[in-house]
């Protein structure tokens, strides 16, 4: 609709100037040839008298009965002599100077209709931007504006830009604030269990000294220790200052450190890991927070598994990614805990006893920052499985 009218404003425009010109043009050809004509007359009726003088009146007779018969003359106008001036022959064609006079006053009009026409679409356009950012300021309008076409549009996509921008930041700034309130609570709650337990073994250890109290005031305290690393590292990864050193890492010997990392765990436990040799494969990534983030994967499989049960891995390379897989035999995740699974704090219905909440949030985080994914799913036969993937480069 915007561009239709100001194509029209253009086409009035030009057709005015165009309108005007050729008036005056007009008008400058019929003053140029009515100036010939008295000339070419004047001279006329000068070389008739020149001959015949005697002729004087009845020239003057004939030009009175508007005759056009030209004379010549040596020296001044005798048309003057007779009281006749340039604007009396011009006169005879007073319908052009008419003509061009409306043709003028035509194209005058047009051009100030078009100006007067351009100047209030242009103050029309600049007050509903206006009051298009005015609405955003007090919050009653929403990101949608009216397309339109013409010179101010790149102004209204520099603006659209700016207000979306600035609402992401602003939803951004309220999940950020809502997350820190989230996790300030969850860390309240995980600092509360420990601190009540310890608080109790020392009543306790007043009441009656046990060694035992003393054993569970330590469990505790490698509990809060475990959770202080834990917030530190995540606090790291927020604020986008956790270094990761980039190379080439051998995929089956990155398992095979994670899985040496966790033989004391999974000797207490009666599990084993089976890690078959796939050939050599490797990835981009920090050999020791990428092992970090295996081992927290492998040491879920291991908490949800029975004694004498094995957790897989797998590994294989196509032209797109590197997949890695982990998985266990026992009963696999729950179905409503598959959405939060990597989510800081979760623990869900079968989580392990002492857990925080925090290993497979820690796990996605590393693989993220390394341009890789993770995903959790069960498997059709039984376990759970966590399957990672990480694009060629």
């Amino acid at each position: 609709m915007r561009k239709g009218t100001n194509f029209k404003l253009a086409f009035i425009a030009v057709l005015s100037v165009s309108f005007t010109v050729a008036s005056l043009i007009t008008f400058l050809v019929a003053y140029y040839y009515g100036c010939l004509q008295f000339q070419l007359l004047g001279d006329f009726c000068g070389g008739i008298l020149e001959k015949r003088p005697d002729c004087k009146q009845a020239i003057l007779e004939v030009l009175k009965s508007d005759s056009t018969s030209p004379a010549a003359s040596a020296g001044e106008n005798i048309l003057l002599s007779f009281g006749y001036q340039q604007s009396d022959f011009f006169g005879i064609n007073g319908k052009v100077f008419w003509g061009a006079s409306f043709g003028v006053f035509a194209g005058g009009s047009l051009f100030l209709f078009s100006l007067w026409q351009w100047n209030k679409n242009r103050t029309a356009r600049i007050k509903t931007l206006a009051g298009y950012l005015e609405k955003v300021n007090t919050g009653s309008q929403g990101l949608l504006l009216d397309t339109s076409e013409d010179e101010f549009s790149g102004l209204q996509d520099e603006i659209y830009k700016t207000i979306t921008a600035l609402y992401q930041t602003r939803d951004a700034a309220l999940e950020e604030k809502n997350n820190f309130a989230d996790n300030l609570s969850n860390i309240a709650h995980q600092l509360k269990t420990p601190i009540t337990a310890i608080s109790l073994s020392a009543q306790m250890m007043e009441e009656d000294p046990s060694i035992s109290y003393l054993g569970q005031i330590r469990r505790q305290l490698d509990r809060l220790t475990h959770l202080e690393e834990a917030l530190l590292l995540l606090s790291r990864i927020d604020a986008g200052t956790l270094s990761m050193k980039q190379s080439s890492v051998d995929v089956f010997t990155l398992l095979t450190l994670a899985s040496d990392n966790l033989q004391e765990l999974l000797m207490h436990k009666g599990i084993s890991v089976d890690i078959p040799e796939a050939g050599e494969i490797e990835i981009i990534a920090d050999l020791d927070w990428t092992m970090e983030a295996i081992i927290n994967l492998m040491k879920n499989c291991m908490e949800h598994s029975v004694a004498g049960a094995t957790v897989h891995c797998s590994y294989e390379k196509n032209p797109l990614y590197v997949q890695i897989r982990i998985w266990d035999e026992g009963n696999g995740f729950a179905k409503e805990d598959l959405p939060h699974l990597f989510e800081r704090f979760y623990r869900g219905e079968n989580g392990g006893v002492g857990g925080i909440g925090i290993g497979l949030s820690l796990s996605k985080a590393i693989i993220e920052m390394q341009d890789g994914i993770i995903r959790a799913f069960n498997l059709h036969e039984s376990g759970a499985c966590f399957e990672i993937c990480f694009y060629s480069h």
